[in-house]
């Protein structure tokens, strides 16, 4: 086996997290990716894998090693494809948070689908933690501030912390005129909450849930029945709003706005399909009406 099938198992056995997974990924039996990748630690000098029963962890050699050999291969299977096709083609990974995706992302990815029709394209829409490395992603949407900061990020927009409630809730509880006092209300919030919301004016107040759910639209139909004052991102209950179920509340309270950002792992020698993707997200998302809201008061309509 040559070096370069060598670079294609190990990055093959780490993106797969396993020995098997690899094998039938490169239809290779087990006993040759174990032989090729114990013969590439030999070769170096170094172990690239820590094997246990269960799983299979890089070292830091070995993610090292990952993170150049899978562009080298991307870099590769790119000049194949640019030297048969003169048009885009190539598979691209993505991820975004799951509402925010199914608004903006899903849109823009038909739209590129549309001008590039050899092209192929994977959206992982979850509202946990995408590792782009790990998962073999090429470009992420976050929001808020970046985990990692070795991350290449271009801002696209911003949206706040929003308090929402039914104008049902409110008029059988109250509306509060200061965030201290939500101790008084039901809060519905997600399973991820902290012990404290903050506000502007580095005001913190003690919250106690009477229900924390782990799905947004879950959350918004509890808040839509009436059941209490929920916190959410601004793009999430847009439409609730507008529609008049729910209520925004304390908007001159919100906390300074989260950053919207595109997130890759490098802009320099980017492969031809993330460039253009990378390129045409930049340039549509900014001027999309109602996922920013830079002002508390401002109004988005779709």
């Amino acid at each position: 086996m040559d070096r370069f099938e060598e670079l294609q198992v190990f990055v093959a056995v780490i993106q797969q997290g396993s020995l098997a997974g690899a094998a039938r990924l490169l239809q290779r039996s087990p006993p040759v990716i174990t032989r090729t990748l114990s013969a590439l630690e030999s070769r170096l000098g170094t172990t690239l894998i820590e094997r246990t029963t269960r799983q299979l962890a890089p070292t830091e050699a070995g993610w090292q090693l990952f993170e150049q050999a899978r562009q080298l291969l991307s870099d590769y299977h790119s000049a194949l494809d640019s030297a048969h096709h003169s048009g885009l083609q190539g598979l691209l990974r993505l991820t975004a948070p799951v509402p925010f995706g199914r608004r903006h992302i899903m849109p823009l990815v038909n739209a590129f689908l549309q001008q590039h029709p050899e092209m192929q394209i994977e959206v992982i829409l979850s509202d946990s933690y995408q590792d782009l490395i790990e998962n073999g992603l090429d470009i992420a949407l976050r929001i808020g501030e970046l985990q990692d900061s070795s991350m290449v990020a271009r801002k696209v927009g911003s949206v706040h912390s929003t308090l929402v409630a039914s104008p049902e809730y409110l008029k059988q509880a109250g509306t509060p005129a200061h965030p201290s006092e939500l101790s008084q209300h039901a809060l519905i919030t997600s399973l991820r909450h902290t012990r404290e919301w903050r506000f502007a004016q580095d005001l913190r107040v003690r919250i106690l849930p009477r229900l924390r759910v782990n799905d947004i639209e879950s959350q918004l139909e509890t808040l839509r029945r009436g059941q209490g004052i929920g916190r959410l991102l601004s793009y999430q209950v847009l439409d609730d709003v507008r529609d008049g179920k729910l209520v925004r509340l304390l908007p001159e309270w919100e906390p300074a706005p989260l950053p919207v950002q595109l997130v890759t792992q490098r802009v320099k020698n980017m492969t031809p399909k993330v460039r253009q993707f990378w390129d045409f997200a930049l340039e549509k998302l900014p001027s999309l009406p109602c996922f920013v809201a830079e002002k508390p008061q401002s109004d988005c309509n779709s």
